[in-house]
Protein backbone atom coordinates (compact mmCIF):
# COMPACT_ATOMS: atom_id res chain seq x y z
CA UNK A 1 0.00 0.00 0.00
CA UNK A 2 2.83 2.39 0.88
CA UNK A 3 4.59 1.59 -2.39
CA UNK A 4 1.41 2.37 -4.36
CA UNK A 5 1.01 5.74 -2.63
CA UNK A 6 4.65 6.62 -3.30
CA UNK A 7 4.25 5.78 -6.99
CA UNK A 8 1.08 7.88 -7.29
CA UNK A 9 2.75 10.82 -5.51
CA UNK A 10 5.81 10.62 -7.76
CA UNK A 11 3.61 10.65 -10.89
CA UNK A 12 1.81 13.78 -9.68
CA UNK A 13 5.11 15.54 -8.94
CA UNK A 14 6.48 14.60 -12.39
CA UNK A 15 3.41 16.02 -14.13
CA UNK A 16 3.75 19.30 -12.21
CA UNK A 17 7.43 19.56 -13.15
CA UNK A 18 6.69 18.87 -16.84
CA UNK A 19 3.93 21.48 -16.93
CA UNK A 20 6.16 24.07 -15.27
CA UNK A 21 8.99 23.33 -17.70
CA UNK A 22 6.67 23.69 -20.70
CA UNK A 23 5.31 27.01 -19.45
CA UNK A 24 8.84 28.31 -18.81
CA UNK A 25 9.90 27.21 -22.30
CA UNK A 26 7.03 29.15 -23.90
CA UNK A 27 7.97 32.26 -21.92
CA UNK A 28 11.61 31.99 -22.99
CA UNK A 29 10.65 31.50 -26.64
CA UNK A 30 8.44 34.58 -26.52
CA UNK A 31 11.19 36.61 -24.85
CA UNK A 32 13.67 35.59 -27.56
CA UNK A 33 11.35 36.83 -30.28
CA UNK A 34 10.32 33.37 -31.47
CA UNK A 35 6.70 32.86 -32.56
CA UNK A 36 4.32 31.58 -29.93
CA UNK A 37 2.37 28.98 -31.91
CA UNK A 38 0.00 28.42 -28.99
CA UNK A 39 -1.78 31.63 -29.93
CA UNK A 40 -4.92 31.08 -31.91
CA UNK A 41 -4.61 32.37 -35.45
CA UNK A 42 -0.81 32.34 -35.60
CA UNK A 43 0.87 30.66 -38.53
CA UNK A 44 4.64 30.72 -38.14
CA UNK A 45 5.54 34.30 -37.31
CA UNK A 46 2.69 35.74 -39.36
CA UNK A 47 -0.49 36.97 -37.70
CA UNK A 48 -3.45 36.25 -39.93
CA UNK A 49 -6.40 38.71 -39.80
CA UNK A 50 -8.50 36.13 -41.64
CA UNK A 51 -8.06 33.64 -38.80
CA UNK A 52 -8.24 36.01 -35.84
CA UNK A 53 -11.11 38.17 -37.06
CA UNK A 54 -8.97 41.31 -36.86
CA UNK A 55 -10.90 44.20 -38.38
CA UNK A 56 -8.30 46.99 -38.43
CA UNK A 57 -5.21 45.74 -40.28
CA UNK A 58 -2.51 48.24 -41.31
CA UNK A 59 -2.83 49.83 -44.74
CA UNK A 60 -0.67 48.25 -47.44
CA UNK A 61 0.72 50.15 -50.40
CA UNK A 62 -0.84 49.77 -53.85
CA UNK A 63 -0.05 50.94 -57.35
CA UNK A 64 -0.24 54.76 -57.77
CA UNK A 65 -0.02 55.43 -54.02
CA UNK A 66 2.12 58.46 -53.17
CA UNK A 67 4.24 58.78 -50.01
CA UNK A 68 6.45 61.59 -48.74
CA UNK A 69 9.84 60.57 -47.33
CA UNK A 70 11.64 62.95 -44.97
CA UNK A 71 15.18 62.51 -43.60
CA UNK A 72 15.63 64.33 -40.30
CA UNK A 73 19.38 64.91 -40.60
CA UNK A 74 19.73 64.75 -44.39
CA UNK A 75 16.97 66.89 -45.92
CA UNK A 76 18.68 66.78 -49.31
CA UNK A 77 17.31 63.24 -49.63
CA UNK A 78 13.70 64.26 -48.95
CA UNK A 79 11.49 63.02 -51.76
CA UNK A 80 8.00 62.10 -52.88
CA UNK A 81 7.57 58.51 -54.10
CA UNK A 82 4.90 57.06 -56.38
CA UNK A 83 4.35 53.30 -56.48
CA UNK A 84 4.80 52.31 -60.11
CA UNK A 85 2.64 49.71 -61.93
CA UNK A 86 5.35 47.10 -61.34
CA UNK A 87 5.35 47.79 -57.58
CA UNK A 88 8.74 49.57 -57.45
CA UNK A 89 9.61 53.11 -56.36
CA UNK A 90 12.52 55.19 -57.66
CA UNK A 91 14.77 56.47 -54.85
CA UNK A 92 17.44 59.17 -55.05
CA UNK A 93 20.97 57.82 -55.52
CA UNK A 94 20.05 54.22 -54.63
CA UNK A 95 18.55 51.32 -56.62
CA UNK A 96 14.81 50.96 -57.10
CA UNK A 97 12.99 49.17 -54.29
CA UNK A 98 9.92 46.94 -54.47
CA UNK A 99 7.32 48.25 -52.01
CA UNK A 100 3.87 47.10 -53.17
CA UNK A 101 2.05 45.31 -50.34
CA UNK A 102 4.23 46.87 -47.63
CA UNK A 103 2.85 48.68 -44.61
CA UNK A 104 4.26 52.13 -43.78
CA UNK A 105 6.50 50.77 -40.98
CA UNK A 106 7.84 48.15 -43.40
CA UNK A 107 8.51 50.83 -46.01
CA UNK A 108 10.33 52.90 -43.41
CA UNK A 109 12.65 49.99 -42.60
CA UNK A 110 13.19 49.24 -46.32
CA UNK A 111 14.27 52.84 -47.00
CA UNK A 112 16.58 52.84 -43.99
CA UNK A 113 18.21 49.69 -45.34
CA UNK A 114 18.49 51.15 -48.86
CA UNK A 115 20.34 54.23 -47.58
CA UNK A 116 22.48 52.42 -45.01
CA UNK A 117 25.45 52.50 -47.40
CA UNK A 118 25.19 56.28 -47.81
CA UNK A 119 23.89 57.57 -44.47
CA UNK A 120 24.81 56.46 -40.96
CA UNK A 121 21.68 55.22 -39.16
CA UNK A 122 19.28 57.42 -41.16
CA UNK A 123 16.23 58.72 -39.36
CA UNK A 124 13.28 58.54 -41.74
CA UNK A 125 9.69 59.73 -41.51
CA UNK A 126 7.05 58.36 -43.89
CA UNK A 127 3.67 59.98 -44.57
CA UNK A 128 0.97 58.69 -46.89
CA UNK A 129 0.05 61.55 -49.22
CA UNK A 130 -2.25 59.97 -51.81
CA UNK A 131 -3.81 56.52 -51.76
CA UNK A 132 -6.59 54.41 -53.20
CA UNK A 133 -9.77 55.57 -51.45
CA UNK A 134 -11.77 52.81 -49.72
CA UNK A 135 -14.67 51.68 -51.91
CA UNK A 136 -17.36 49.06 -52.41
CA UNK A 137 -19.02 47.82 -55.59
CA UNK A 138 -22.74 47.22 -56.07
CA UNK A 139 -23.75 45.13 -59.08
CA UNK A 140 -26.66 43.13 -60.42
CA UNK A 141 -30.23 44.21 -59.82
CA UNK A 142 -29.65 47.61 -58.21
CA UNK A 143 -30.85 50.89 -59.65
CA UNK A 144 -27.36 52.37 -60.04
CA UNK A 145 -24.65 49.69 -60.28
CA UNK A 146 -21.13 50.96 -59.83
CA UNK A 147 -18.17 51.68 -57.61
CA UNK A 148 -18.85 53.84 -54.54
CA UNK A 149 -16.51 55.46 -52.06
CA UNK A 150 -16.76 53.84 -48.66
CA UNK A 151 -17.11 56.74 -46.26
CA UNK A 152 -17.35 55.80 -42.62
CA UNK A 153 -19.15 52.78 -41.21
CA UNK A 154 -21.56 51.39 -43.84
CA UNK A 155 -23.75 48.30 -43.66
CA UNK A 156 -25.13 46.15 -46.50
CA UNK A 157 -28.58 47.75 -46.26
CA UNK A 158 -27.08 51.23 -46.33
CA UNK A 159 -24.87 50.30 -49.30
CA UNK A 160 -27.90 49.05 -51.26
CA UNK A 161 -29.66 52.33 -50.52
CA UNK A 162 -26.60 54.28 -51.73
CA UNK A 163 -26.78 52.30 -54.99
CA UNK A 164 -30.38 53.42 -55.48
CA UNK A 165 -32.05 50.39 -53.93
CA UNK A 166 -32.93 47.08 -55.55
CA UNK A 167 -34.97 46.85 -58.75
CA UNK A 168 -38.28 45.05 -59.20
CA UNK A 169 -36.36 42.15 -60.76
CA UNK A 170 -34.12 41.65 -57.71
CA UNK A 171 -34.05 38.47 -55.66
CA UNK A 172 -34.08 40.05 -52.21
CA UNK A 173 -33.58 36.75 -50.40
CA UNK A 174 -30.18 35.94 -51.93
CA UNK A 175 -28.00 39.05 -51.94
CA UNK A 176 -24.36 37.92 -52.14
CA UNK A 177 -21.49 39.66 -50.36
CA UNK A 178 -18.03 38.92 -51.78
CA UNK A 179 -15.04 39.80 -49.60
CA UNK A 180 -11.48 39.24 -50.79
CA UNK A 181 -9.22 37.73 -48.12
CA UNK A 182 -6.06 37.78 -50.24
CA UNK A 183 -5.07 37.78 -53.91
CA UNK A 184 -6.24 34.19 -54.43
CA UNK A 185 -9.07 33.76 -51.91
CA UNK A 186 -12.46 35.39 -51.38
CA UNK A 187 -15.20 34.82 -48.81
CA UNK A 188 -18.87 34.82 -49.79
CA UNK A 189 -21.96 35.36 -47.67
CA UNK A 190 -25.58 35.05 -48.84
CA UNK A 191 -27.88 37.51 -47.09
CA UNK A 192 -31.67 37.36 -46.90
CA UNK A 193 -32.44 41.06 -47.15
CA UNK A 194 -36.14 40.34 -47.57
CA UNK A 195 -36.24 38.62 -44.18
CA UNK A 196 -34.35 41.48 -42.52
CA UNK A 197 -36.83 43.99 -43.94
CA UNK A 198 -39.95 41.98 -43.07
CA UNK A 199 -38.74 41.00 -39.59
CA UNK A 200 -37.30 44.48 -38.93
CA UNK A 201 -34.21 42.68 -37.65
CA UNK A 202 -30.81 44.01 -38.70
CA UNK A 203 -28.75 41.48 -36.74
CA UNK A 204 -27.28 40.08 -39.97
CA UNK A 205 -26.84 43.49 -41.60
CA UNK A 206 -23.08 43.13 -42.03
CA UNK A 207 -20.64 46.06 -41.99
CA UNK A 208 -18.74 46.51 -45.23
CA UNK A 209 -14.98 46.54 -45.63
CA UNK A 210 -12.98 48.24 -48.36
CA UNK A 211 -13.17 46.31 -51.63
CA UNK A 212 -16.40 44.44 -50.82
CA UNK A 213 -18.67 43.49 -53.73
CA UNK A 214 -22.45 43.28 -53.37
CA UNK A 215 -24.24 41.27 -56.04
CA UNK A 216 -28.05 41.23 -56.27
CA UNK A 217 -29.24 38.38 -58.52
CA UNK A 218 -32.29 38.37 -60.76
CA UNK A 219 -35.42 36.60 -59.55
CA UNK A 220 -37.04 33.74 -61.44
CA UNK A 221 -40.19 35.60 -62.36
CA UNK A 222 -38.25 38.22 -64.31
CA UNK A 223 -36.25 35.49 -66.06
CA UNK A 224 -39.47 33.86 -67.26
CA UNK A 225 -41.04 37.14 -68.33
CA UNK A 226 -39.18 37.19 -71.65
CA UNK A 227 -40.69 33.83 -72.62
CA UNK A 228 -44.27 34.13 -71.31
CA UNK A 229 -47.04 36.63 -72.05
CA UNK A 230 -47.59 39.03 -69.20
CA UNK A 231 -51.28 38.08 -68.97
CA UNK A 232 -50.51 34.41 -68.31
CA UNK A 233 -47.43 34.85 -66.17
CA UNK A 234 -49.34 34.68 -62.90
CA UNK A 235 -50.59 31.22 -63.88
CA UNK A 236 -47.09 29.80 -63.66
CA UNK A 237 -45.41 31.81 -60.94
CA UNK A 238 -46.56 33.29 -57.66
CA UNK A 239 -44.69 36.60 -57.18
CA UNK A 240 -45.18 36.57 -53.40
CA UNK A 241 -42.58 33.81 -53.01
CA UNK A 242 -39.82 36.23 -53.97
Amino acid sequence: MKLTRLLALSMIVCSWVAAAAQEQGLKLASANGQPDTARSGAAGDEWSPALTGERRPLYRLHMSDVVDVSFTFAPEFNQSLTVQPDGFVTLKDVPETYVEGMTLPQLQEAIKLAYAGILHEPEVTISLKNFDKPYFIASGQVSHPGKYELRGDTTVMEALAIAGGMTAQAKHSQVVLFRRVDSGLAETRVLNVKHMQNARDLTEDLHLKAGDLLFVPQNRISKLRRYLPASSLSTYVNPTQF
